[in-house]
């Protein structure tokens, strides 16, 4: 993992971006307590806001309610999930 500054990682963005991507982990020291890690965004990964969250939870428990789910089996889990 490489430390930096957040004045070094401005002055060479590009460069220490380019490493991120290539699997290099980088951790920006922003002052004596606070730290970031710049990780790539993958493919998997769901941004969403926070109002698109508790919207998309309203809804789930609107359609439990209704009713409209199924049980988690083992099967179905398997089905799912496979091997995690």
């Amino acid at each position: 993992m490489l430390v930096i500054s957040t004045r070094e990682f401005r002055a060479n963005q590009k460069s220490y971006l380019e490493k991120v991507d290539k699997g290099l982990e980088l951790l920006i020291r922003r002052g004596k307590n606070k730290s970031y890690k710049i990780v790539p965004v993958e493919e998997d990964d769901s941004l969403m806001s926070k109002e698109a969250f508790f919207a998309k939870l309203d809804r789930s428990l609107e359609q439990y309610k209704n009713g409209e789910y199924e049980e988690l089996t083992p099967e179905l889990r398997n089905q799912l999930f496979g091997d995690l």
